[in-house]
């Protein structure tokens, strides 16, 4: 069931492929209050307490906040997008604090201030036999279109930028360590990734060939594991050639 539920914080698709826009929704354009701009949607598991997630003014623009008190969720975009020529995603974050009891790698301290997934459409055939049950069994509670392959950037408390490992709950899941502790805490940090490298990386020797479609991204902060509170603010995502 965990295993289900953390792919399905960073996608579950409700628009059939051919609507899904190809860009993100930009937060800067979007009216302060609770309701998320258009084109994203809060997205949290049933039975479980959700994130408080609204578009604030930090400085000049409206940015997205996720403030998480013992609860896991994110707000998610759907994306028909080919890594391609822009396979280069940028955005900026912020977090209050970091999480005292978090442990990457650890079923029991999974939790992050900040995460932001990516997800792929590796097709199911390409999986093997026991990757393809695990996923079936989850589709059919989480819904038809959790994805095959995600990454997951994150903003840890104790491992160095730079760290990749899979997630404890599922290893279609890949971590990467961006930002680490808490000495840019309540600054703004800018990050450039190149997904399609980082997806060679992760998933390269099981999924030879073109990196597979970009379904979808979510921006995360969850602590229903270590039970603590902590407010991550999110930027714009955009996509950009190398």
């Amino acid at each position: 069931m965990r295993r289900g539920a953390t792919l399905a914080m960073c996608f579950a698709a409700t628009l059939a492929w051919s609507a899904a826009p190809v860009e993100v929704a930009p937060f800067s354009r979007a009216h302060p209050g609770p309701v998320l701009p258009e084109g994203w949607r809060a997205l949290v598991l049933p039975r479980q307490k959700g994130p408080e997630f609204s578009i604030v003014r930090d400085g000049e623009q409206p940015v997205l906040r996720i403030v998480s008190a013992a609860a896991v969720g994110s707000a998610a975009h759907d994306l028909a997008r080919e890594p391609g020529t822009t396979p280069i995603l940028s955005w900026r974050w912020k977090v209050d604090r970091v999480l005292d009891k978090a442990r990457l790698g650890t079923k029991e301290g999974d939790d992050f201030a900040a995460r932001v997934y990516v997800s792929f459409d590796v097709p199911l055939d390409a999986l093997g036999f026991a990757d393809r049950t695990r996923l079936r069994l989850a589709r059919l509670i989480f819904g038809p279109d959790l994805p095959t392959a995600a990454i997951c950037y994150v903003w840890d408390n104790t491992h160095p930028a730079g760290t990749s490992v899979w997630n404890p709950f599922s290893d279609r899941l890949r971590m990467v360590v961006l930002e680490s502790g808490s000495a840019r805490a309540g600054q703004w940090v800018e990050e450039k990734r190149d997904v399609e490298a980082d997806f060679r990386a992760a998933f390269g020797a099981q999924h030879p060939g073109p990196v597979p479609r970009i379904t979808g991204i979510a921006a995360a902060a969850d602590t229903d594991q270590t039970l603590e509170t902590v407010t991550a603010w999110f930027g714009d995502f955009s996509f950009g050639p190398r």
